[in-house]
């Protein structure tokens, strides 16, 4: 299988501050990894990392057969879907949600002048039927309820066809219900064999959908563990990472974890 993410010995530093240190790491096209961790745990700098958002301090950053400082990051982003709240918060409130998911296609947030073909407006509309919200296509995102919100950006960050997709905590500010329905699709994303690669960043084991292959836990910017899904979360890992000992449960491929 073919690497979309090769990362060696990087390090991201801020201020004096290191956000994550000599993480080493490989993402493989077929791979749907999970990274869990607690607040301040270098996880969305992780991310920045792979969604060429930002360069490493040091270390070098291969992604998608390119290497991050060689190589133009706005040919390079459209290749990669990604979520977040920061895009979110960047979504114009009175964009219809068909805009949304469409203007994806020229790397944009918010229609302005550019014009699309029909392959581009049938693309978006099978993507939101996909994600069971076709029948919200013509209301503003503005008035979506939160876990709407949720589908609409999986379906915008999907519109190019990516060969990676970054999910950063896609179930946050979820209530139960909402959860459980997105956390659905999400598995159902995951054991699509021709899903791309994918990466889900999330503080709880009880958000980690079917389908997922690889997990990564991640403390103060350094692994503490990281490989195939089984053989890495675990209750000696997770009581690792968040400082907390830790039970650990797993029912019909979800999870759950205690405080003991």
């Amino acid at each position: 299988m073919a690497a979309v993410v090769e990362l060696a010995g990087v390090s991201v530093v801020r201020n004096g501050s290191t956000l994550i240190n000599n993480i080493d790491w490989e993402v493989d096209e077929s791979d749907r990894w999970v990274v869990i961790g607690p607040n301040g745990a270098g996880k969305t700098t992780l991310l920045q990392v792979i969604s060429a958002q930002i360069h490493p301090s040091s270390g070098v950053a291969g992604l998608l057969g390119e290497v991050l400082g060689t190589v133009d990051v706005f040919e390079l982003r459209p290749r990669i879907g990604l979520t977040s709240a920061a895009l979110a918060e960047r979504i114009p409130r009175g964009e219809r949600v068909h805009d949304v998911v469409v203007s994806a296609s020229y790397a944009v947030v918010g229609r302005w002048r550019e014009e699309y073909d029909e392959l581009d407006h049938e693309r978006a509309a099978e993507l939101l039927a996909q994600l069971r919200i076709d029948r919200l296509a013509n209301r503003t995102f503005g008035t979506l309820s939160e876990g709407e919100r949720k589908r609409v950006q999986i379906a915008r960050a999907l519109m190019t066809d990516p060969e990676l997709l970054l999910l950063d905590e896609p179930a946050a500010g979820l209530d139960l219900a909402g959860r459980e329905s997105l956390v659905t699709t999400l598995g159902e994303l995951a054991q699509d064999q021709y899903a791309p690669a994918s990466v889900l960043v999330t503080h709880h084991v009880e958000e980690i959908p079917n389908g997922i292959t690889h997990a990564m836990l991640l403390k103060a910017g350094e692994i503490v563990a990281a490989g195939p899904l089984r053989e890495t979360l675990t209750a000696d890992n997770l009581t690792k990472t968040f400082e907390v000992e830790l039970s650990l449960i797993e029912a019909d491929g979800r999870w759950t974890a205690r405080a003991l």
